[in-house]
């Protein structure tokens, strides 16, 4: 329960040391999820993604998120599917609104840096994700 009320306050400050605007120059790439945080606290932690997320902002302030399977070719396999989103800054936040044919939910990104990125769902979950670096084999 301490280490919670840690990242939380540590991710308050950080939230309010930093302009959210910032964020968006980091978010265009390739994810992996390193750590879910749920909102009773628990942890799990991704040693092994099979799936990676690839994130594309473009200059109108809205993208597209896709999944991904990455091969030891260096390519990858996707479905056409995309969740398109739009960026909107309010209340000092940095927001993603989704939209699918089938839902609408909202992310906050609490903070995203070239090699991490911290996202915060309505269900109060936390995602840290790293910048995916693929696996060469020579």
């Amino acid at each position: 329960m301490k280490r919670l009320l840690f990242l939380l306050t540590s991710l308050l400050f950080i939230n309010c040391s930093k302009n959210p605007e910032t964020f968006i120059k980091h978010l265009n790439g390739y994810w992996e999820i390193e750590e879910v945080t749920l909102n009773d606290g628990s942890k799990k932690q991704y040693n092994y993604n099979d799936t990676i997320d690839y994130i594309n902002v473009t200059d109108s302030l809205s993208g597209i998120r896709k999944k991904l399977k990455p091969n030891f070719e260096g390519t990858y396999k996707t479905s056409n599917n995309a969740e398109n989103f739009k960026i909107v800054i309010e209340n000092d936040s940095l927001n993603l609104y989704y939209s699918t044919p089938f839902t609408k939910w909202k992310e906050t990104i609490l903070n995203a840096s070239q090699d991490q990125l911290l996202v915060i769902n309505s269900n109060k979950d936390m995602y840290l994700y790293k910048r995916y670096q693929p696996i060469i084999i020579e």
